[in-house]
């Protein structure tokens, strides 16, 4: 007996018996199972594409945020470049200012060496040490002249006797005069020629000095203000360079108003006139025309040319 397929529909209006061949029967039920087969695969294929479209669209998130970075650190890339390059305009101004002004510089510090008389092989060194040695040069001199009397005591009309042998005025007879005359109204201004501390302030009986000043200062030096009108510093006392320290009249064994002033060195008069011209324009005159004073020890202390600051 053949074996064949039968399918049974049942319905409200009763039950129906299909028969169908077994060959037939077999290919429905493989296009029923690629169907189904088909179905899930193809479930399967679009939920993994949705995945994959998922994926994508965060990898283009994130390539999108990349970019805004990527452009935003370019945007400060260019600030920066822009500062900098702002930054290189100003130190290339700087650098013209300040070789402009190295050049004043040299210059200034060329016209100091002259005055200070520095040799042409201190001349050629570097900047900074050109300075150092000016500097040194300039602290040693401008300390020597506050220390060793110079320039003029009063500003007076004229000189009335220099330093050396004369005639004195009043004694009729050569006599030594130790030191310079002024000319000059009573009252006028006399002033310290160094630094120094006042030994003597007051009237010299015996003397003919009348009013007198004293002044000590460093390395032995004196100096003798007389004939003074009136005396404005107290023995004892200190003084500077340039200090007012009395007023010039014509007290003691005098003929007429004037100043009387000597430079002394260990009691011992010198000419004030190289003293009166000394100053850092011929800061080295004065070593060489005052021969009495030992100026060799005191070069130890303080170099009095050039060779010796090298």
């Amino acid at each position: 007996m053949r074996r064949k397929l039968v399918l049974t529909l049942t319905t409200t209006r009763g039950s129906r018996q299909i028969f169908l061949h077994q060959l037939l029967a077999w290919m429905l039920l493989i296009f029923l199972l690629m169907s189904a087969a088909s179905f899930f695969v193809s479930n399967w294929l679009l939920v993994q594409t949705q995945d994959d479209l998922s994926t994508l669209e965060r990898d283009h998130e994130d390539l999108n945020e990349q970019y805004q970075l990527l452009m935003g650190t370019q945007r400060l890339y260019i600030s920066e470049l822009d500062d900098l390059s702002e930054s290189l305009s100003m130190l290339s101004a700087n650098n013209s200012r300040l070789a402009k002004e190295n050049a004043l510089m040299g210059s200034s510090l060329s016209d100091l060496e002259a005055r200070l008389g520095l040799t042409e092989q201190v001349s050629e060194q570097s900047l900074e040490q050109r300075i150092e040695w000016a500097q040194m040069a300039a602290r040693q001199r401008l300390s020597l002249l506050h220390s060793i009397p110079n320039g003029v005591p009063i500003e007076a009309e004229q000189i009335n006797d220099s330093y050396g042998m004369r005639m004195h005025p009043v004694l009729k007879r050569r006599k030594m005069h130790n030191g310079m005359d002024f000319k000059a109204d009573p009252g006028t201004p006399v002033y310290a020629t160094a630094d120094g501390v006042v030994e003597y302030a007051g009237y010299r009986k015996g003397s003919g000095f009348g009013n007198l000043v004293v002044l000590q200062h460093n390395f032995g030096f004196k100096t003798y203000f007389a004939h003074l009108q009136k005396v404005l510093v107290k023995s004892g006392t200190f003084v500077s360079k340039g200090q007012k320290i009395a007023l010039s009249g014509n007290s003691g064994r005098s003929t007429g108003p004037h100043l009387h002033y000597e430079v002394r060195h260990l009691f011992r008069p010198l000419n004030p006139a190289p003293f009166m011209k000394w100053g850092l324009d011929n800061f080295e005159h004065l070593f060489t025309e005052i021969e009495e004073v030992p100026w060799e020890s005191l070069s130890a202390m303080y170099p009095l040319n050039q060779a010796e600051l090298q």
